[in-house]
């Protein structure tokens, strides 16, 4: 994955730490773009340390020389929907990011902020925001819930962010409500849809710090975000409405609702979630194509369909491409898992519409249980039955004992899928 990249986003620079001395080197082999790699820990015997290398740098920094729109940095997308794309972003971009968060959430010179998902991604973002006022990072090397929790009693944690499949793990400790999360003031959770039902354990837990944040790499981090005080009325009651939601678009952004010819739909009707602004990229590196299909009607297509309420906050239906045709009718994935995710059993799931002579495509779930819970296909069928109705209930429901996922936690459905649908002609019937 890496060569590919490098190759394909002219990468002609490696920094590496020498844990991967020996990967290092093969990339070298294999892009003959790189013309440097860096060991940034110090002498390994591959390349040159970080020290040496800046012996040629200046020792100053005029940050006024760039122009906002150079070029800041490409980032490859999640690749959940096929090969990982180049992202442009530009240094206002990430601008707009920033001031985005800024507005919403109170970062200051006393905050801890405790990294445990990849610095590649939102959380390497967020960390430098806390460093940019003042602020002081606890970084984790790996994800261990109960390890999660003494870190936030230790560091006196304030900030937090994490994907959801980790909130779910940390909510699983047997003693998570006996630790001291006083100084928690803002729990982010993204990079992918969150369960309402563990969002509403999570709040009883935590306290009401709990915040989300809607944004793809195209759009980084923030298109919508939704704070904590967001999720209550004025007596510190769930709105169970603003519970559903990704929050309200960003100060620096305009986000609509569109239909397929590009007019903005009714309030409270579905369509998809597009934005336009400076937080938008400018486009795929080297990709014309891709950044003209996303790049419609002087919008930015973020493939999500949701609603807009009459107050402005977003809901997300489900992405456009995971949506189901079963007997002529739309069936949306997410709003089946929050279903199943409100089971005592259930860890997490994943539906998807496998191949079906009858209905052209039907239901299929795939769960990964808690630890030591059991449940049958037939409890949860009936479940969602009941909920939702025959029609969006799965035909059938197979057991994993872990989902497949991205490195930023993403459940990746098109490695789901290509078990059933590899002996068909297309991906769709």
């Amino acid at each position: 994955v890496n060569s590919d990249l490098l190759q394909r986003f002219d990468g002609d620079l490696l920094l590496f730490h020498s844990a991967y001395a020996d990967e290092a080197r093969q990339l070298r082999e294999q892009c003959p773009g790189i013309g440097e790699i860096v060991c940034i820990d110090g002498e390994c015997g591959t390349g040159v340390s970080l020290e040496q290398w800046s012996l040629g740098a200046a020792e100053t920094f005029d940050s006024k020389s760039g122009e906002l729109d150079d070029n800041f940095a490409i980032f490859p997308t999640g690749g959940t929907t096929g090969k990982s794309k180049g992202v442009v972003l530009t240094h206002r971009n990430i601008h707009t990011m920033v001031s985005n968060f800024y507005s919403h959430f109170n970062y200051h010179d006393g905050s801890c902020h405790l990294v445990v998902a990849p610095m590649t991604h939102t959380a390497g973002v967020t960390g430098c925001m806390h460093f940019a006022r003042g602020g002081t990072n606890a970084i984790m090397n790996s994800v261990v819930p109960a390890e999660i929790a003494d870190a936030m009693e230790k560091h006196k944690v304030t900030h937090l962010f994490l994907p959801p499949t980790v909130l779910y793990m940390m909510l699983a400790l047997p003693d998570i409500r006996a630790r001291d999360y006083s100084n928690l003031r803002h729990f982010l959770v993204g990079a992918a849809p969150s369960s309402l039902e563990k969002l509403k354990e999570a709040i009883d837990v935590f306290g009401p710090v709990m915040s989300e944040a809607f944004g793809q790499t195209e759009a980084p981090a923030a298109v919508t975000i939704k704070a904590p005080w967001d999720y209550m009325d004025a007596d510190g009651n769930i709105i169970d409405a603003r519970l559903h939601s990704i929050g309200r678009p960003c100060v620096f952004n305009n986000v609509a609702i569109l239909e397929e010819e590009g007019n903005e739909r009714p309030r409270g009707e579905a369509g998809e979630i597009c934005v336009r602004g400076d937080l938008v990229t400018p486009g795929y590196y080297k990709n014309a194509a891709a950044t003209r299909e996303v790049r419609r009607f002087d919008w930015h297509h973020t493939g999500d369909i949701g609603v807009m309420s009459s107050d402005g906050y977003v809901t997300i239906v489900d992405r456009k491409k995971d949506m189901i045709i079963t007997g002529g009718f739309d069936v949306f994935p997410n709003e089946i898992e929050q279903v199943l995710s409100a089971h005592e059993a259930v860890q997490e799931s994943a539906v998807i519409g496998v191949p079906d002579d009858k209905w052209g495509e039907a239901v299929k779930a795939i769960v990964q249980l808690k630890p030591g819970a059991s449940c049958g296909e037939g409890e949860l069928i009936a479940l969602v039955k009941e909920e939702l109705g025959s029609v969006k209930a799965p035909k059938s429901v197979d057991f994993q004992e872990n989902l497949p996922r991205s490195p930023v936690g993403k459940v990746l459905k098109a490695d789901l899928r290509k078990q059933y649908w590899q002996d068909q002609a297309r991906a769709v019937n």
